[in-house]
């Protein structure tokens, strides 16, 4: 016999999952005024943004998000006091560093002009395409982060941004750049696409990253990505909201609330959960959302940060391994059919090189990623390892402990990430604007109580808060435009 639902009226919303969406979301309705309880099935919150001492003891890991240049410019989260509440952001002196077999290291600075200094003969021409953006960053950020349909605040600007965004990225790469060293390093931006180089629109992305470290750099909180959601969490509670871990909710009638309730949870749970409460017909759209490429990843306690030959590589914070162009478009195919490229491209972060809390005194942490097969359970240690290792000789004697997740152990590890997707779903075209199914307010159901806030919604994947904020939105009656600059 089913028990009795629980008081349904405590709360005036409610918020399923705790990471920076579903946090973003319950911070934006409290500010309206909102009695808000948020539920987390695990014991912890943070969803993408969790910190644990996954090697030894005194070693501080990010699970899963460590970069966060989409936070940092995130068009509300910027507006919101996360200083007053333990949040301080670290930035490296150069966001991003490409190194490259017999040549220097191509490097990505804050500052523009600086950057186009060490790009050779492709100089002037990235500082006269990449300016105009650089230099409107606050609006194209604001724009490029909303739902699609809404009218840009700098229509030319987004023009002209799609002029060149909405294309593959190795198209663009050619297009624009002579020297194969600059077209590497603009390869190494669009991967983050998790999407086949050769196909639309793994530009858009890249350039989205790419001006977001000349806009907000590429910077990280001090201690840990952990430091997000507990800001946001400790801003909540001065707002009257209340957190519930582990509550792991499967059923409608848990959920004690007779308003809103907004899910940070993957298209398919949010069927399970809501049942006859939303239309078969839209459930079965929620059930059909397609998954893009999973990830392998190593995280490294060290006794010593990574030893680049290229000294210069010590300067960032996030470093893209994978050789030219054409190396990189062959790696990124290889997860969409099935199979992991012999020399992948390898994504490496290394807080601990700039972040004392992140390891004891002298030693150090990093991360290395690839991207897999959704679904795969391979261990792939040794070619992310070697990767390392051309680039940084003598980087396994630094080693002194590591700690794997596979695709598959990344889907235990949260319940959103489907096969080890950790974007929210396939960024390609056919979803890029259709997440997670085709509605005019993509948070909304066919149901007036019930809200979408995860990653598959748009803007999809990262660390932002935008979808928990258009969420809030659309459950307040609000009209879906770009949150006022603080």
């Amino acid at each position: 016999m089913r028990a009795p639902p629980p008081a349904a009226a405590a709360f005036d919303a409610a918020v399923v999952g705790s990471g920076p969406n579903g946090l973003a979301a319950a911070v934006a309705l409290a500010q309206a005024g909102r009695k808000v309880v948020v539920y987390e099935a695990s014991e912890t919150i943070g969803g993408s943004a969790r910190t644990l001492p996954l090697t030894l003891p005194g070693f501080r890991h990010d699970v899963c998000s460590a970069i966060h240049p989409m936070a940092k410019g995130s068009p509300f989260l910027s507006t919101l006091p996360l200083a007053e509440h333990g949040l301080t952001w670290i930035d490296p002196p150069a966001t991003v560093a490409h190194p490259l077999d017999g040549q220097p290291a191509v490097l990505q600075y804050r500052e523009l002009d600086r950057t186009a200094e060490t790009l050779g003969a492709d100089r002037d021409r990235y500082a006269g395409i990449v300016g105009p953006f650089v230099a409107g960053w606050s609006a194209l950020s604001r724009d490029g982060m909303a739902p699609v349909g809404g009218i840009p605040s700098r229509p030319v600007l987004m023009a002209r941004f799609g002029l060149h965004a909405m294309v593959p990225a190795t198209t663009l790469g050619r297009t624009i750049f002579r020297d194969e060293r600059t077209r590497a390093w603009w390869g190494g931006f669009a991967a983050h696409s998790c999407l086949p180089l050769d196909r639309s629109p793994s530009a858009a992305i890249g350039l989205m990253l790419l001006l977001a470290g000349h806009g907000v750099g590429w910077p990280f909180p001090r201690g840990g990505a952990q430091a997000i959601p507990d800001a946001l969490a400790s801003l909540l509670r001065s707002l009257g909201g209340e957190i519930r871990t582990g509550v792991h909710i499967t059923d409608l009638e848990q959920i004690e609330t007779d308003g809103p309730v907004l899910f940070q949870t993957s298209p398919p749970a949010v069927a399970e959960i809501c049942g006859d409460a939303l239309p078969e017909r839209y459930r079965r759209r929620l059930q059909a959302f397609r998954w893009g490429p999973g990830i392998f990843k190593v995280d490294w306690a060290l006794s010593q940060p990574i030893p680049w030959a290229d000294p210069t590589v010590g300067r960032a914070g996030t470093v893209h391994l994978g050789g030219d162009l054409d190396s990189l478009a062959r790696s990124e195919r290889a997860p969409w059919q099935g199979r992991v490229d012999e020399r992948p491209f390898v994504l490496v972060c290394q807080p601990g090189a700039f972040d004392e809390r992140r390891a004891p005194a002298g030693r150090s942490t990093a991360w290395g990623y690839i991207h897999v097969p959704n679904g795969d359970r391979q261990d792939h240690t040794a070619i992310v390892e070697a990767a390392v290792e051309r680039s940084a000789p003598g980087f396994r004697d630094c080693i002194l402990a590591r700690h794997v997740m596979t695709a598959t152990d990344f889907a235990v590890h949260n319940d959103n990430y489907v096969g080890g997707d950790v974007n929210g779903g396939a960024n390609d075209l056919d979803q890029l604007f259709t997440r997670p199914v085709a509605r005019l307010d993509p948070y909304s159901t066919p149901n007036p109580r019930l809200f979408l806030c995860s990653a598959s919604t748009p803007p999809g994947g990262g660390v932002h808060g935008m979808a928990g904020w258009y969420a809030a939105q659309s459950a307040l009656g609000r009209p879906l435009r770009p949150p006022e600059a603080a």
